[in-house]
């Protein structure tokens, strides 16, 4: 039944592509028994289904990118992106590569079809390990009201973190980068501030809407988040952002490339180009990849100075103080704002001049240009915007615990029922009144 619901689900948008999900779904429990059997060229078959996997995903999401980076724009192709195509092939690759350890193949097709195309993470995960879930498939189960106390509340949290949060920065953003050359450093940093709570609150919460709809079904998925905005170093931001694609990055691409067994240079080396392609698999654009090249780097550098700090004793000491573990946090926060601006402006040039401003103090709104309604509407408010952004922005960095406290560490299960039922039908009634009037899609859906 999951698994027809899930082929449904995903023919909902292009029914034809089901065809491609099915097809590398045959081809993927294929090679994954034939690697467990083989006692000879395992090597070989292993390497040729990465490669098809990582060549389906090149077709498909990469091609016309790389066509226009070689200067062959003519031979543009006119390809559409399929949903969950990148959450998918990773989800393969990571079968494939555990089967290859010498770990045992899901025997049954019904299960690693379903494995792939569960429903709730299909679109934008979080990226399975098929060890747990298989252990979850062959349970025995039968339906329990304790699945609806779990689920409803996770997905109702979920939602009005997308609608009443997400949504609302979202016109915010919107409206600061239609004419960012004409902001000044404090708006530009104003703009990174509620992209930084948008993207978080948007994707946190569609993955909060997935772990509650995979409850219902009594399916647990590991979180994806934790406080990732309260990390002491960009390294700790890493492990509580997006924690089911580091930890593949790190499994699946830091570790054979070397990792950090081979020395110094070489583990530099592996950081950046883990980071730089996991940039790239975000999106066939420019700016991720500079997103990617932009954390790698600075993994580098929080790595060198980990080194320094073994040397000097005091600051080490320092920076395991309250008051260093503050800045901290803090310096750590703002890297990851700055490095927000490539990710949501898809124009690198744009990006860079955004951050030069950020970094390098310039006036206050530098209109000189400025033509759309849009743009003239928010010079005419300026005043009030700043203050009400600053408040907002306020807001949401004191919200941002109590809320991660509740959805990413299980706080839900320990609230008595009628509480947490009047806390869901407050926020229900909230969502309904406060509903904006645009429609924001989810941001990872574009991967």
């Amino acid at each position: 039944m999951l698994l027809l619901a899930s082929y449904f689900f995903y023919m909902c948008w292009i029914p034809s592509f089901v065809f491609l999900i099915f097809g590398m779904t045959v081809f993927n429990w294929i090679m994954g028994n034939s690697i467990s059997r083989a006692s000879t060229h395992k090597k070989l078959l292993f390497g040729v289904g990465i490669a098809i996997n990582l060549l389906t995903l090149a077709v498909f999401k990469y091609a016309n990118f790389l066509l226009g980076s070689v200067g062959l724009n003519d031979w543009h192709m006119n390809i559409v992106l399929p949903l969950a195509i990148s959450f998918f092939i990773f989800e393969f690759i990571h079968y494939l590569f555990e089967i290859n350890k010498g770990n045992k193949p899901i025997s049954s097709f019904i299960l690693f079809a379903l494995f792939a195309a569960f429903f709730p993470t299909q679109i934008a995960g979080p990226i399975k390990r098929y060890a747990d879930f298989e252990k979850q498939m062959k349970e025995e189960t039968k339906f329990q009201l304790t699945y609806l106390d779990e689920g409803i509340p996770l997905i109702i949290v979920g939602f009005a973190k997308k609608i009443l949060l997400a949504d609302t920065l979202a016109e915010f953003v919107s409206m600061g980068y239609v004419v960012p050359g004409s902001f000044g450093s404090l708006e530009l940093w104003l703009f990174a501030y509620a992209f930084a709570f948008q993207i978080y609150f948007d994707f946190s919460g569609y993955t909060d809407i997935a772990r509650g709809s995979a409850m219902l079904f009594g399916y647990n998925i590991p979180i994806n988040f934790n406080m990732p905005y309260i990390a002491s170093n960009i390294s700790n931001f890493w492990h509580r952002w997006h924690i089911s694609l580091s930890s593949w990055l790190r499994d699946y691409l830091f570790i054979p490339l070397g990792g950090s067994r081979n020395g110094h240079w070489q583990t530099n080396r592996n950081l950046f180009i883990t980071m730089t392609l996991g940039g790239l698999w975000h999106g066939a654009s420019w700016n991720f990849v500079v997103w990617g090249i932009y954390h790698g780097l600075v993994l580098i550098a929080h790595r060198e100075f980990n080194a320094v700090q073994e040397k000097f004793v005091f600051l080490k000491d320092f920076f395991q103080s309250k008051i260093g573990n503050f800045l901290s946090i803090v310096l750590t926060f703002h890297i990851v704002c700055v490095g927000w601006v490539f990710f949501r402006l898809q124009n690198i040039q744009d990006a860079f001049f955004i951050v030069k401003r950020m970094l390098c103090f310039s006036p206050v709104f530098t209109a000189k240009e400025a033509t759309s309604k849009q743009f003239l509407l928010l010079q005419d408010h300026l005043p009030v915007i700043v203050v009400v952004s600053l408040i907002l922005t306020t807001f949401l960095l004191i919200s941002n615990l109590p809320l991660s406290i509740i959805q990413e560490n299980g706080i839900l299960k320990k609230i008595p029922a009628p509480f947490v039922g009047a806390f869901c039908l407050i926020l229900v009634f909230i969502m309904v009144v406060f509903l904006p009037d645009g429609n924001e899609p989810f941001i990872y859906f574009q991967f």
